[in-house]
């Protein structure tokens, strides 16, 4: 485990901060299917991110303590609903070609690694596309790959908002008429009382990803000394 909160604190608004995605062009996509095919499921869309093994530890974190957003059944959420289960938060949008599906089938390999005790997991999936990210597309991408993982989404004043209270870099970025978005690619994971202790960073594997969530169910649940 690597103590570094730094990592996470330091320029988390620059163009293409650790962590973050770039989403390619059409060619330059094809160009990468074979790495993402070599197991790179939480690996930015750009060289400017490493492949790395570990969590970063950052308990006690000024920011990522709270959050208040709409599911798609339209109720207000907050972290204090999934009081007594252990979260994984990743932010993302649905139309991302590779690095949201990828982050959420590699959350239902680490639910399937952790057997019973991926019961005890919440997956929430925060939309930084509100403009297109509808409930009902929400609920549909989520329900794609898990029926416990939920969808949460806000106006953009309140994507923005939420955002910035978690360090997550996002932008719109021009594409053949539309818009891709690049943003933050980190797993941020909360313990049973809501308390933000680790961030899963892009290149982990599945098998990397739950064991270090273990280590914290485990952490979480031994009695005080």
């Amino acid at each position: 485990m690597q103590p570094a909160r730094s990592l996470i604190e330091r320029a988390p608004h620059r163009a293409t901060p650790e962590g973050s995605v770039r989403h390619p062009s059409r060619r330059s996509r094809r160009a990468m299917t074979f790495g993402l095919a070599c197991g790179l499921l939480l690996a930015a869309c750009s060289d400017d991110v490493k492949p790395a093994a570990t969590a970063i530890d950052v308990t006690g974190a000024a920011y990522g303590r709270d959050f208040r957003l709409q599911d798609t059944a339209g109720q207000w959420r907050s972290l204090a609903d999934f009081r007594g289960r252990t979260v994984l938060l990743f932010f993302g949008f649905t139309q991302c070609p590779d690095v949201c599906p990828a982050a959420m089938t590699q959350a239902v390999d680490v639910l399937r690694l952790l057997g019973d005790d991926g019961t005890k997991v919440q997956v929430l999936f925060v939309s930084l596309d509100p403009e297109r990210d509808s409930a009902e597309i929400l609920r549909a991408f989520v329900g794609s790959f898990h029926p416990s993982f939920m969808a949460l989404r806000g106006d953009m004043e309140v994507t923005r908002k939420t955002a910035e209270d978690f360090k997550v870099f996002f932008r719109k970025v021009p594409l053949a008429g539309s818009y891709t978005i690049d943003h933050t690619a980190f797993v941020y994971v909360y313990d049973t009382q809501g308390r933000l202790r680790r961030a899963l960073r892009p290149g982990m594997s599945a098998r990397a990803q739950a064991d270090a969530v273990k280590a914290l169910m485990n952490e979480s649940a031994a009695p005080p000394a």
